[in-house]
C-alpha cells in the first residue's frame, strides 16, 4: 500500500466517524461502551488524545490513574490521562477537538514523503515502520467506531476498506494467538471462516512456528465459523468469550477450538 492509499483510508475513516458523531444526542454521548470505564464520549476522547500525542502534545498528568482496574500498563495509563483531561468537556467540545486534530493530522500525513512514511518507527506492535503504525491507527479508529456504533445501536461500516484493513491487522496476530496462546501442537492447523458482513477464510498452520498461509494441504485440525462482527469483537476483547462461542460453529478438534476461542482476545 502506498502512502497516499494508506493516508486516504485513514482520512476516510475519520470522516466516517465524524458523520456518525453528528447523529448522536447528548444522551448517546454519555452511553457506556464495551470498554471498561469508558462512555462513548470517552472513546472519542481517546481517539483525540492518540492523535494529539502523535502531533507532539502531552496530556495533563495531574491525576493518578494507575489505580483504575482497566489501566494495566504504560500505554493504558497514557490513554486514560487523555480521556480524563476531556471528561468534563461537552460532547460538542470533544467533537470539535476531534475535527480539529484529525484535520491537522491529515495535513501532516499528506505532506510526508513516501520515504519518511515507510521509515523505521516504534509502533504499539513493536519496532516496524511508520506505515505499519498508521495501519494500526486505522485499525484502532475503526474498532472504536464499532465501539460507538455498538453502544448506541447504529450498526454500519462493517464492509469495505476500513473493515478489510482491520482484518488484515488482526490476521497478523493469528500466528501468535494459535501457536503461543492456544498452544496448538506442531503439525496442526486452524481455519477461521468469517461468513459476513465481511467474508474471509484464514488458515493458520503450525509448522515449527504458527503462521497464516493461503491454503492448507488437508482439512484443518479444527475450524471456527463466525461472523466478522463476532471475530473482531472477540479479538478486541469487546465481548466475553462465552458470548462469542455461542455465536460460533466449530468442527474437528473441540479441545483445540476451545483453546483458540479463549486465546482470541489480544488487544490492549
Amino acid at each position: 500500500m502506498t502512502k497516499d492509499e494508506a493516508v486516504t483510508l485513514l482520512i476516510d475513516e475519520w470522516s466516517t466517524i465524524d458523520k456518525l458523531l453528528e447523529q448522536l444526542t447528548p444522551q448517546q454521548w454519555a452511553t457506556p461502551s464495551a470498554l471498561p470505564g469508558w462512555s462513548v464520549q470517552d472513546v472519542v476522547s481517546h481517539i483525540v488524545g492518540a492523535e494529539l500525542g502523535l502531533a507532539g502534545h502531552q496530556p495533563p498528568l495531574d491525576k493518578d490513574v494507575r489505580a483504575l482496574p482497566h489501566v494495566r500498563n504504560d500505554i493504558g495509563a497514557l490513554n486514560e490521562h487523555w480521556v480524563e483531561s476531556l471528561r468534563s468537556a461537552s460532547p460538542a467540545e470533544v467533537h470539535r477537538r476531534f475535527r480539529e486534530i484529525t484535520a491537522t493530522r491529515a495535513e501532516t500525513l499528506q505532506s510526508m514523503s513516501e520515504e519518511d512514511f515507510h521509515a523505521p518507527s516504534w509502533t504499539p506492535a513493536g519496532q516496524d515502520t511508520y506505515a505499519r503504525f498508521m495501519r494500526i491507527r486505522l485499525f484502532d479508529c475503526w474498532m472504536h467506531e464499532q465501539d460507538i456504533r455498538d453502544a448506541v445501536g447504529i450498526p454500519g461500516n462493517e464492509t469495505g476498506p476500513s473493515a478489510e484493513t482491520s482484518l488484515d491487522e488482526i490476521s497478523v496476530a493469528l500466528g501468535y494467538i494459535v501457536g503461543k496462546r492456544a498452544a496448538a501442537p506442531n503439525g496442526s492447523s486452524v481455519t477461521f471462516t468469517l461468513n459476513g458482513p465481511t467474508e474471509r477464510t484464514i488458515h493458520v498452520a503450525v509448522e515449527g512456528r504458527a503462521k497464516v498461509i493461503d491454503t492448507l494441504p488437508r482439512p484443518a485440525t479444527t475450524s471456527l465459523t463466525m461472523s466478522s462482527t463476532t471475530f473482531t469483537r472477540l479479538t478486541g476483547g469487546r465481548i466475553p468469550v462465552e458470548v462469542g462461542a455461542s455465536q460460533t460453529t466449530t468442527e474437528g478438534d473441540k479441545e483445540l477450538a476451545d483453546r483458540v476461542m479463549f486465546a482470541l482476545p489480544f488487544t490492549i
